[in-house]
């Protein structure tokens, strides 16, 4: 089959398009035939191996333990492996695996649900990580409720127009920060008001959020703070920039020891922990109409390392999706 490899870390010009073997479903596993994947900015920290923290949590200290990249996917079961309960061969799903830039994979039976009715493959494997990222940023660990206001940093980009739209759904007021580009179409997912950050900072004070999702990965915790209400939950998603060994994740850090001697609660989601529950859950917006991912465009396995490229220099309104 063809996949879209790479034997050490680095840029994307370590990625290579090879024919490698097919992979065999183990106990718990479905062999996936893969329509679609998708890119998201976790995919570029494997293959670069950066920060280093990445390499020490199991990936690959010196090259990387997997060689196939990509993480989300919509496609058919081919096989089902032993102990599979919820899948036979020809079900659509989607959800997420070690190494979606393929043309099969073999996922865990719980990494992965039905794929919703209304949704393309392409559209489909949009969904999976950004969207179960919102979904826990959102209902979890930002516990919102109907009527709070919320303000999305990062609003047009791939966990941002999921947050944008969750949140929508579950009844707040919703203040979306873009930049200029980007600010019709987080008009068009239902935002409230729309914040250009090119024009205007919104965490200068002068409002105050029961929620803030920054999803934007460099403003400094101080800043991010001026927007919270006193009694507020500001949830930082990811990060990027900031030193070689941990990366973004130091205002994470930072906000987790100082959540304790505020009334703000301050909270970080560095990793996505999937549940095909939530994956379930973001279905039923999907299929209710309230959810819709927003594709910035489609593109060949061959052209994923120019996709990540754009990905990470701020290109993209939504997701890139890769057609396999």
């Amino acid at each position: 089959m063809k996949a879209m490899t790479h034997a050490t870390y680095g840029p994307t010009s370590v990625l290579r398009l090879e024919e490698i073997d097919r992979p065999v479903p183990g106990s718990g596993e479905v062999l996936v035939r893969i329509h679609a994947a998708s890119v998201d900015p976790g995919v570029w920290h494997l293959m670069a191996g950066m920060p280093y923290l990445i390499r020490a949590m199991g990936f690959g200290l010196r090259a990387p333990k997997a060689r196939v990249r990509g993480q989300d996917l919509a496609g058919r079961v081919e096989l089902v492996g032993p102990d599979v309960t919820r899948f036979r061969p020809g079900d659509e799903v989607y959800g997420t695996c070690d190494g979606s830039f393929a043309e099969y994979t073999c996922a865990k039976e719980e990494n992965l649900a039905h794929k919703p009715a209304n949704l393309t493959f392409e559209q489909a494997a949009a969904v999976p990580v950004s969207g179960v990222t919102a979904l826990q940023a959102v209902r979890d660990a930002g516990r919102l409720t109907s009527g709070q206001s919320v303000l999305v940093i990062g609003a047009g980009g791939g966990i941002g127009h999921f947050a944008v739209q969750l949140a929508k759904a579950l009844g707040a007021h919703v203040t979306g920060v873009c930049s200029t580009s980007k600010a019709d179409l987080v008009r068009s997912l239902g935002a409230d008001e729309v914040v250009d950050y090119t024009r205007e900072d919104a965490t200068d004070g002068s409002r105050r959020y029961d929620l803030v999702l920054d999803t934007a990965g460099n403003r400094p915790l101080a800043a991010l703070r001026r927007a919270l209400a006193p009694r507020g939950t500001l949830v930082i998603i990811g990060g990027e920039g900031g030193g070689d060994w941990i990366g973004g994740n130091g205002r994470q850090l930072r906000a987790l020891l100082l959540s304790p001697f505020t009334g703000q609660r301050l909270r970080g989601l560095a990793v996505m922990n999937l549940r095909h529950g939530d994956l379930d859950a973001l279905r039923e917006f999907i299929e209710a109409g309230s959810l819709t991912p927003v594709v910035d465009r489609t593109c060949p396995l061959a052209e994923v390392p120019q996709a990540i490229d754009d990905l990470m220099a701020g290109r993209v309104r939504g997701k890139i999706v890769v057609r396999i």
